[in-house]
């Protein structure tokens, strides 16, 4: 039951990830630019904001979910092989989410109202877009790493 839970979780997370990155940011800004005329694309970074704030909340409870259920694996066993590299590796997915929700999201935020346009009505050489652009390839490098180390979670348990 514990690696069952572990597992879903890590699904829900890493699944959650890539339909964001491939689907629903895609698809949400493709319509409503089509849509709204003249401010489509702040609208459109306003919803997926929201979006990635929700789905923030649920990455937290399936990070300490997968977490907890290692470490009960651990202590009732059978103890998970390679314990350790798998525990640090949910961590370091648990670091990268909170990093990019509390942290990284914040910051675009602010970053987006001081704007008060969307960053890429912008000049390409402005300070505030470049800026901007840094927070969001910062962003999306910390979403990178539960997809890829959830993956390699995903192996390790399908191997055992």
């Amino acid at each position: 039951m514990l690696r069952y839970a572990g597992l879903l979780a890590l699904t829900l997370w890493v699944g959650g990830l890539v339909v964001l990155a491939g689907i629903a940011a895609p698809s949400i800004f493709d319509v409503v630019e089509g849509q709204a005329a003249g401010n489509g694309r702040l609208l459109a970074g306003a919803i997926f904001s929201e979006v990635l704030r929700r789905f923030h909340l649920l990455s937290y409870v399936c990070g300490v979910v997968l977490v907890g259920t290692l470490l009960a694996r651990r202590v009732l066993g059978p103890r998970p092989v390679r314990f350790a590299v798998r525990l640090g590796i949910a961590c370091l997915m648990c670091a990268a989410m909170l990093s990019s929700g509390m942290i990284v999201s914040v910051r675009i935020a602010r970053a987006q109202s001081s704007i008060g346009a969307a960053p890429s009505s912008l000049p390409p050489n402005d300070p505030r877009r470049v800026a901007f652009g840094r927070l969001h390839a910062l962003s999306t490098g910390l979403l990178a790493v539960p997809v890829f180390g959830g993956l390699v979670l995903l192996f390790r348990e399908l191997k055992d």
